[in-house]
């Protein structure tokens, strides 16, 4: 590439000016143009394995489908094509796409300031502190923000590390945490994980929703001297497929851990906030963590957001230097605006029991769908608006997102991962989308040979 200053400062300003037209006033010319040219960038530019994966440019026809708007539950691109959003940007609308209250309070601090000076005390990032230490279980009451749900997980293993003294970590197969180096260290997965190994040392994996295999590999790491310094467990497996552990595994989980002197961490970047029909994915058992991680809900769908919190005693390693852990721009005042406002949002609209009951009833109607058309899917998993769709092969899942993509409903699942397909809305979608997106999914149920 030509290094070009001039030519970089034209193209800058050139799609500002387009981004401060009023909505509804850019051309359908101006709108192709800016579909052609998003497929080059994505080629020449980010990485052009991606438009190989996404059905937005395989299944799309002469245009590729570009993101453009989007409001509530309903995604718009920029040839004016609708979609549902069943996707939910895998946890990150929990509110949906542009809650006004969200938006507004945002504009609102962006009024203030949009950052802070770093040496003087924020109130936001006080005040959100202040509001999740009364919404968490049990002792959690000090906490530390970031922008990313990995960066929390990593904050928090540091936090366990400096706490206990100790350096290793048993997590979960096929568990998700995150792909930063620590973060990726605790991932149950091999494809991530095998590039770039050797990751973190004292790392151990067992199986998910098995407490007994748990307390083994603390059994024999106590045996060999080597040291755990916390359980690392997502309250449900997003990333695995919506999977849910037995009732008994995270009381059983708090238990061994204080038998055996580990802390416990809550990854509830994806389960927290009513995600799962409660306020955290934890208390469906009722269990009270030694230290949770946020993100995804937290900033709202419209500023990322995450933190990782835990209690008092906990903490204390953290007080005498507290720069032991920093970041430049978490728990900056838009974030904290967005995050304080949604979580308004959350309580206003009771968004856990829509979740809980809405859940419950696309879980029915997805079990009606496979009784009506065998073959298709092999089972479904999940709690609240976390649902696993289980497709009997990849192929069949792949059908499946595709067909409901060419029907204006986005979900994930690609040629070759789709076995299994999340159905993650926002928690607040009205009944009457979700009807519309299954009644398309029946559709395109009908349409496959094995149906």
């Amino acid at each position: 590439m030509t290094r070009n200053i001039d030519e970089a400062f034209k193209e800058a300003t050139e799609f500002i000016d387009i981004i401060k037209k009023p909505v509804g006033t850019v051309s359908l010319e101006e709108r192709r143009k800016i579909a052609t040219e998003t497929v080059e960038n994505f080629r020449d530019y980010i990485n052009k394995g991606f438009l190989e994966y996404r059905k937005s440019v395989t299944e799309a026809g002469e245009f590729a489908v570009t993101e453009w708007m989007g409001q509530g539950s309903i995604l718009k691109d920029a040839l004016d094509r609708e979609f549902i959003d069943i996707l939910g940007g895998f946890g990150l609308y929990s509110y949906g796409i542009r809650h006004p209250k969200i938006v507004e309070a945002v504009k609102a601090q962006l009024d203030r300031s949009p950052q802070y000076s770093q040496e003087m005390l924020d109130p936001l990032r006080a005040k959100l502190a202040r509001v999740i230490a009364k919404l968490t279980p049990g002792d959690i009451q000090y906490g530390f923000f970031a922008n990313s749900g990995t960066e929390a997980v990593e904050g928090a293993m540091k936090l366990a590390k400096f706490y206990t003294g100790k350096k290793g970590f048993i997590s979960m197969l096929k568990g998700f945490h995150g792909k930063t180096l620590g973060s990726l260290s605790l991932m149950g997965k091999n494809d991530y994980r095998a590039p770039l190994l050797p990751l973190l040392e004292g790392m151990r994996h067992v199986p998910f929703g098995d407490v007994e295999a748990v307390e083994h590999e603390l059994k024999y790491a106590a045996a060999v001297g080597d040291d755990i310094a916390a359980v690392v467990a997502e309250p449900i497996q997003g990333e695995a497929g919506a999977i849910v552990p037995p009732d008994d595994f995270w009381p059983g989980l708090r238990q061994v851990c204080d038998k055996y002197g580990v802390l416990l961490i809550a990854d509830e970047v994806q389960t927290g906030f009513g995600r799962t029909g409660k306020i955290f994915g934890v208390d469906h058992w009722d269990v009270a963590p030694d230290i949770m991680c946020f993100g995804k809900a937290l900033g709202g769908g419209v500023v990322p957001m995450s933190g990782f919190f835990s209690t008092p005693k906990i903490w204390e390693v953290m007080e005498p230097n507290p720069f032991m852990h920093t970041t430049t721009t978490g728990g900056n005042p838009i974030a904290c605006a967005s995050a304080l406002a949604a979580i308004t949002v959350m309580h206003e609209e009771n968004l856990p029991a829509q979740a809980a009951e809405k859940g419950e009833y696309v879980m029915n109607r997805l079990q009606e769908l496979s009784e009506r058309h065998p073959g298709i899917l092999d089972k479904v998993t999940g709690k609240g608006l976390l649902i696993g769709m289980h497709f009997v092969d990849d192929e069949i899942g792949y059908h499946v997102a595709s067909g409901l993509f060419a029907r204006g409903v986005i979900t994930a699942g690609t040629l070759t991962n789709a076995r299994c397909i999340r159905f993650e809305p926002a928690l607040n979608i009205p009944m009457e989308l979700l009807d519309e997106a299954l009644n398309k999914m029946e559709d395109v149920f009908k349409s496959l040979p094995s149906s």
